[in-house]
């Protein structure tokens, strides 16, 4: 094969990458097509033949309904750091260094710590689409890995190489409940104390969850959670009618007029929220704007038990 027709063999097959990409990125390929300025068909044709050539199935197809087949999942994480790095590249050679658009994927083991750093980025960027959704500290670190995530935070020290960290600030976990449930009072209780109520825990991967067994297997303290919710906000729902005892950051324990904070005494179980990125995607513009406003970012303070 001659040069020509080898370099015509590499464009098509970089054509054909490209619209599986899209239409994987995308969940369809009308959307895939909208969003390389392409009409269906072609976008549609380019996929076919990849797949023909090479004798693959990349997605099932039923009716309007498509998804990735296991060999088009396996492809697409092959793919995906292979055009993310020539959109770098015609980013750096094309535009100039200040950002005016853009998209940001944003996952948080909490919301409550980006508030005010969201709201200083918006201001500052008002054209970055940012997409915001919740997790646990594991899921935090897979969609990142996966590169399904740009930035994420989460109440752990990744000890990996893989990712870039900035400490937001560290605060002790408390216990709450609701008011009905026990008297108020300032007084700490200790995890031995605590383990006699009703305990409401996070799911499995909550990091909040794991910091709070490890303390309590130091202490020789058995916690058996009486109800294990899906996420922070189901804790709190559960907390707040009367469910039993959760336990929180002292940073993400908030204002909220149903509940009451439990000081727990003994040594303190310090959790530290952290901003963190895939560290070779750190000079991707949007990721490094954001990972620079958090590193000036004072870190959070806590006074009486509410984070300012």
């Amino acid at each position: 094969m001659n040069r020509y027709l080898l370099q015509k063999a590499c464009l098509m097959k970089y054509v054909q990458l490209r619209a599986f990409l899209n239409v994987a990125e995308h969940g369809g390929f009308s959307v895939a097509a909208k969003a390389m300025g392409l009409t269906q068909p072609a976008v549609s044709d380019q996929v076919l033949s990849l797949e023909q050539e090479y004798d693959i199935l990349l997605f099932n197809r039923q009716r309007k309904q498509i998804s990735l087949t296991e060999q088009g999942e396996k492809l697409q994480a092959i793919a995906r750091p292979m055009f993310e790095i020539e959109a770098r590249a015609v980013e750096y050679l094309t535009e100039a260094r200040t950002i005016t658009t853009g998209t940001l994927q944003v996952i948080a083991d909490s919301a409550f710590h980006l508030t005010e750093l969201l709201s200083r980025f918006r201001a500052k960027y008002p054209n970055i689409h940012i997409n915001l959704r919740t997790g646990n500290s594991v899921e935090v670190e897979t969609e990142l890995a996966a590169y399904r995530a740009d930035i994420g935070v989460l109440g752990s020290q990744i000890k990996t190489d893989q990712f870039l960290r900035i400490s937001l600030g560290t605060s002790p976990i408390v216990a709450f409940a609701s008011g009905n449930f026990l008297t108020p009072s300032k007084k700490p209780m200790p995890l031995a104390e605590l383990a006699k109520y009703p305990l409401v825990f996070r799911e499995k991967g909550s990091k909040t969850r794991q910091k709070l067994e490890e303390a309590a297997k130091q202490q020789k303290v058995s916690l058996n959670p009486s109800i294990v919710a899906e996420g922070r906000e189901a804790v709190r729902e559960i907390v707040a009618f009367g469910g039993g005892i959760g336990f929180v950051s002292d940073a993400e324990f908030g204002q909220d007029a149903r509940l009451i904070r439990i000081p727990i005494s003994g040594p303190e179980i310090p959790m530290e929220e952290t901003v963190v990125c895939v560290r070779h995607r750190s000079e991707v513009r949007t990721i490094q704007a954001f990972m620079d406003m958090a590193a000036n970012q004072p870190p959070y303070q806590i006074r009486s038990g509410l984070a300012l």
